[in-house]
């Protein structure tokens, strides 16, 4: 058993290494009835483990933030299940970067990034909102009426940072349908030699019949269809968390007429000042994680 008295002066480097490897596994791998690890947690398993004799909470979280470990966070996200992924990923790559099949887009090729934001509510307060005073912050009654809901249904143009959008009653292939003509009938994609739609795997633009359908009506469209569950690779999320953020937090509309004036409204005044995401994930990066999944890849298949 090694000495320590929690200088971390009197710790060899060894003694940092193998803590930090600690705090990069799960707690149930050391019979721990814990789903996330603390630094004080840590700390007591360092010991139990004779690693040390003694160490604080504080010598751990000192050690662990110099490499940026926090096992006390968590995020969620969503293992890559299509089996061509990687494939389907770099070609939307590709496109963020006005490249398709290994060739440069003409200035009269346009990517549109598309999709729909479901059952949006419209909500009103019990109570009016209070708003922001001296020392205080704005202030949204708990208690809701609910006044229905709406779908928003959004195109982004990736290079030109031009937005289309419109409030529909549901999603559906008549919906998504009329967002198509509300773009392919305006210029420039009206006379654009080709118009790339990245959508989703959603019903209502979902397979070949979905291909089938967009180019019989519009025969400059060539839709692109993420892998399955990657709405990250999407750009109009971005445009969709950005709605979520600035109009629907808190929720508070006296009608779904108000909800959608606010949208449209909204979509309007961002135009105005929107300029093209930054979009920096490039094909070497997808690359780098999909070889760095491969041992998690192992796990999966045996668990399945």
């Amino acid at each position: 058993m090694r000495n320590g008295r929690g200088d971390p002066l009197l710790f060899p480097p060894q003694v940092v290494v193998e803590v930090k490897a600690l705090a990069c596994q799960l707690p149930t791998e050391y019979n721990k009835p814990l789903s996330r690890f603390t630094a004080k947690e840590l700390a007591q398993l360092v010991t139990e483990r004779g690693i040390v004799t003694s160490i604080s909470g504080t010598t751990v979280w000192r050690w662990l933030s110099e490499d940026a470990i926090k096992p006390w966070q968590y995020r969620s996200w969503i293992f890559p299940r299509d089996p061509d992924f990687q494939r389907k990923a770099g070609i939307v790559l590709d496109l963020y970067h006005r490249v398709w099949n290994g060739q440069p887009l003409r200035g009269d090729e346009y990517v549109i990034s598309a999709d729909e934001k479901t059952s949006i509510q419209a909500r009103r307060r019990i109570h009016a909102t209070i708003p922001t005073q001296s020392g205080s912050a704005m202030k949204v009654e708990f208690e809701y009426e609910r006044l229905g809901a709406l779908a928003y249904m959004a195109a982004w143009d990736v290079h030109r940072a031009k937005i289309f959008g419109r409030c529909e009653n549901t999603t559906g292939i008549s919906s998504f349908n009329r967002l198509v003509e509300q773009v392919m009938s305006a210029e420039p994609y009206k006379s654009a030699k080709r118009v790339f739609w990245i959508v989703d795997n959603g019903s209502s633009h979902r397979g070949d019949s979905s291909v089938r359908r967009l180019t019989r009506k519009w025969p400059t469209i060539v839709p692109v269809h993420l892998p399955v569950h990657a709405s990250w690779l999407n750009q109009v999320e971005i445009y969709f968390s950005v709605i979520q953020r600035k109009v629907l937090t808190p929720n508070d509309f006296s009608s779904l007429i108000d909800l959608e004036r606010r949208l449209l409204h909204f979509e309007m005044n961002y135009e105005k000042i929107a300029k093209p995401f930054k979009w920096k994930f490039t094909r070497e990066n997808l690359d780098d994680m999909i070889e760095n999944l491969q041992p998690w890849s192992n796990i999966m298949l045996k668990c399945g």
